[in-house]
């Protein structure tokens, strides 16, 4: 065990404080060594995926040029016509239609579970949490694919039908008087692409919140009762800015699995290489999707252009994931809390 000794080395009276030395344990030394390695472990694949993907990449971006890369929309590395600009907006638009999604209702998951649920009930959400987050992303694109996308097409249609004013929610080439059931034009889309994301980000979300929740001072709970609190008073004013490190970051960790998913996007949208504003519409597209699904027919160049656009998601992805990180190891015991 490491102990802190006093330097008595100096008998001399004197007003400075005394300096402690810290001796380490051989313990002390075999763990720090091993959490290094594993530290530094971590770090290097990371770097050597970067540098695999920037090294294969780098040709096809400087076949087309930087600003080309970024802005071109179309996907033709046989004839160097190629960029991100449509796939990137599709990552993003998915991402962001599954965080609105999964935000609120991973925040209520959480709470319940922590302020409201007790004995076994408790126990069986959290279990049934860490269960989801383990399914497999192919389940959940079959489950997309085969029984949600059939039953949400006509949730699609209405909000297209009352909400069509709004230019994210317009669908072109529907008659929203018509008494038919098309619902062909709603299929395959942004929107039912980020609920099945959703759902894969929510178990994520919720675990990072709920250890958050939980970690709330039992102190100044009992605290804002004493002073006349209801339970929501007491969540809002003790529980909620507690928690507001984790919120943060347990949100950007699902943004982050959501810019990256892959299978479960490909099972369901129709690939198209254009930007495209209308989220409830019929084709869309992500940097993941498109590199499953260009693999097994792309040549030495085509391969590069891929490698290309891995880069690109694999830079957004680490932003997202280490500035997540860095706000929840930030976060802290409840002095946000409001008295």
């Amino acid at each position: 065990m490491s102990t802190y000794l006093p330097d008595y080395s100096d008998d001399r009276q004197t007003a400075e404080p005394r300096t402690l030395k810290y001796r380490f344990e051989p313990r002390d030394y075999v763990f720090r060594s091993i959490t290094r390695a594993g530290g530094v472990v971590v770090l290097a694949v990371m770097a050597m995926v970067g540098i695999f993907l920037a090294s294969n990449g780098i040709h096809a971006i400087n076949e087309v040029g930087l600003w080309k890369f970024l802005t071109t929309q179309n996907w033709a590395p046989e004839s160097n016509d190629f960029g991100i600009a449509a796939v990137l907006w599709g990552t993003v638009q998915i991402a962001v239609v599954a965080l609105l999604v999964a935000m609120p209702l991973s925040l209520g998951t959480s709470l319940f579970i922590t302020e409201v649920a007790r004995g076994p009930l408790q126990r069986s959400l959290t279990s049934l949490i860490d269960l989801l987050a383990a399914v497999p992303s192919v389940v959940f694109g079959l489950w997309g694919a085969y029984l949600l996308q059939p039953n949400i097409v006509d949730f699609s249609k209405w909000i297209s039908v009352w909400f069509g004013w709004i230019p994210i929610f317009q669908v072109d080439g529907v008659d929203p008087g018509s008494p038919l059931r098309d619902t062909v034009p709603f299929t395959a889309s942004t929107f039912i692409a980020g609920l099945v994301v959703a759902m894969m980000i929510v178990p994520i979300q919720t675990s990072i919140m709920t250890e958050s929740f939980r970690r709330a001072p039992i102190g100044e709970r009992e605290g804002a009762y004493a002073l006349g609190a209801t339970r929501w008073g007491m969540i809002r004013s003790v529980v909620l800015p507690f928690g507001r490190g984790g919120i943060i970051g347990g949100t950007m960790l699902g943004l982050g699995r959501a810019l990256g998913e892959t299978i479960a996007i490909y099972l369901i949208i129709s690939p198209v290489f254009e930007i495209k504003f209308h989220i409830l519409e019929k084709g869309a597209n992500s940097i993941a999707a498109m590199i499953a699904l260009k693999y097994s027919e792309s040549n030495e160049s085509a391969m590069s252009a891929l490698m290309a656009a891995g880069f690109s998601l694999f830079v957004v992805t680490m932003v997202v994931n280490f500035t997540a990180s860095a706000i929840i190891a930030r976060s802290r015991s409840g002095a946000e809390s409001e008295g």
